[in-house]
């Protein structure tokens, strides 16, 4: 199966902003500090999850992202999806031609397979992960260690 660091990605960080946002705008600085994501990267994912309208972004002083709608009405296949991954168990990305320019034995198995992936994340929400104990105790531990990171004294050196 194919799901790229694109799609985990994209994933962990509206999940992030889902835990942490509670009505005020998370910065993408923040997001990265939890989830060890590169700013720029993060930059990109979240200009595709704005453009698909699920977040929202606030401008100046204070300012980040907010989620375009409700934790509930935002499935984890939307996400991947707005990032334009597949999720995919073929060997041809699905376009069939995965033996020598034809359908090989098992590519409906494989694409069945990648519907069923994707019909199953798309029952999932993010409402349904932030209620989970373990994303809790996770995102608790997550923020801990971001706290301390942005405590640690600055050392000049000469």
């Amino acid at each position: 199966m194919r799901l790229t660091t694109k799609g985990r990605y994209a994933v962990t960080a509206i999940l992030d902003l889902a835990l942490h946002g509670s009505g005020s705008p998370i910065s993408l600085a923040d997001i990265s500090t939890r989830q060890d994501i590169s700013l720029s990267y993060l930059e990109q994912l979240f200009a595709r999850l704005r453009r698909e309208g699920l977040v929202t972004s606030v401008r100046g002083p204070g300012g980040g992202y907010l989620l375009a709608r409700a934790p509930g009405e935002i499935s984890v296949a939307s996400v991947i999806d707005a990032v334009n991954e597949s999720i995919d168990a073929t060997r041809c990305q699905g376009t069939g031609d995965c033996q020598q320019g034809t359908t090989c034995l098992t590519h409906h198995l494989w694409s069945d397979l990648s519907n069923v992936i994707h019909d199953f994340l798309d029952r999932i929400t993010l409402e349904e992960l932030i209620h989970r104990q373990d994303v809790q105790r996770i995102a608790c531990r997550q923020q801990d260690s971001a706290d301390q990171i942005a405590v640690l004294p600055i050392v000049h050196t000469p």
